[in-house]
């Protein structure tokens, strides 16, 4: 069924999400290490935000930073995984259209706002080891606030015009989408319509952000190293690597499967299409779920944060 609005524009009542095409028979056990996955993010990124809000000394602008990543990583994978483990466990394929759009609003934003937030980081890094004694008069927490407000309303401007020319086309017949969530350019290809400037927006919006982002990151880690190598001391060369390591794996956890999942929608047409569905679940898995495990390891103060709330939680049930 079609439905027609006065700008001409005719869309579906609902879209029918596939899952995995080729994993049909194994969805329903594929779901429970994914499911595993979204826990193991939702438990690690409140604990994250409950452990940065209650203790002061974490009041700093890398926890500040963790904390909007935690909040974003939240958003990203609860925009997804609950519908997405509805398919495979109970073989819920439909998704209202309006539904399906608020989806891919969200995984575009919101992945703009993650991209955003590590590069916002890898400043935080640049200033704290090349510039430490001027660290908190550069970044106050006015400041970072600010870099936040502007990473986010970077995600929402960008990212808006996709929905509202897409709610503009006319759709074919065709309502199944190969995929097990809704996203940009597996919603375009039910277009009946010339999509050109569609695909040229997203080219634009994906190089401007991503683009714009991994050449401040990679600026940044330059003229860190080079700063860290200067060093006199090893150990302080050493304690300089360690703050950022974690930051590093983070970055890599993200940008690998979301360029591989970029390329191979619009290049990689002899890939299989189970593994070009595989990398895009775990793009929006992989980086909330270790994120926390990552920076709650890496961070000596979170870890025994998080030791000390768990000990005394024990106590008391001792007690």
């Amino acid at each position: 069924m079609m439905l027609t609005s006065g700008n001409s524009s005719s869309h579906p009542v609902s879209f029918i999400l596939l899952g995995i095409p080729g994993l049909e028979n194994s969805q329903f056990w594929v779901a429970f290490p994914f499911c595993a996955m979204y826990v193991v993010a939702l438990v690690g990124n409140i604990t994250l935000l409950h452990v940065i809000r209650t203790d002061p000394t974490l009041h700093e602008p890398m926890y500040l930073f963790l904390a909007m990543l935690a909040t974003t990583d939240l958003v990203l994978s609860t925009s997804t995984q609950p519908k997405m483990l509805a398919i495979f466990w109970f073989h819920d394929h439909e998704i209202e259209y309006h539904a399906c759009l608020v989806q891919l609003f969200f995984i575009h934003a919101f992945s703009s706002v993650e991209s955003g937030l590590l590069m916002a980081m890898a400043l935080d890094r640049y200033v704290a080891i090349c510039f430490p004694l001027h660290h908190s008069g550069v970044l106050t927490p006015s400041v970072v606030g600010k870099l936040g407000a502007g990473v986010m309303m970077r995600g929402l401007l960008w990212v808006s015009p996709f929905c509202f020319m897409v709610s503009r086309m006319r759709f074919c017949p065709n309502r199944i989408i190969p995929q097990s969530y809704c996203e940009h350019m597996a919603v375009l290809k039910l277009v009946c319509a010339d999509t050109r400037v569609n695909r040229a927006y997203g080219l634009f919006v994906a190089f401007s952000v991503v683009g714009f982002d991994i050449i401040v990151i990679s600026v940044s880690y330059v003229i860190i190293l080079r700063t860290v190598l200067g060093l006199p001391s090893g150990e302080a060369r050493l304690k300089a690597f360690g703050t950022c390591a974690s930051h590093i794996c983070v970055i890599l956890a993200l940008y690998i499967p979301a360029l591989f999942t970029f390329l191979t929608h619009r290049f990689g047409h002899n890939v299989p299409q189970v593994v070009h569905i595989m990398f895009a679940i775990l793009y929006l898995l992989v980086p909330p779920m270790l994120n926390p495990i990552i920076y709650g390891v890496r961070t000596k103060q979170i870890r025994d944060r998080v030791i000390q709330g768990c000990c005394r939680k024990d106590s008391q049930l001792k007690a």
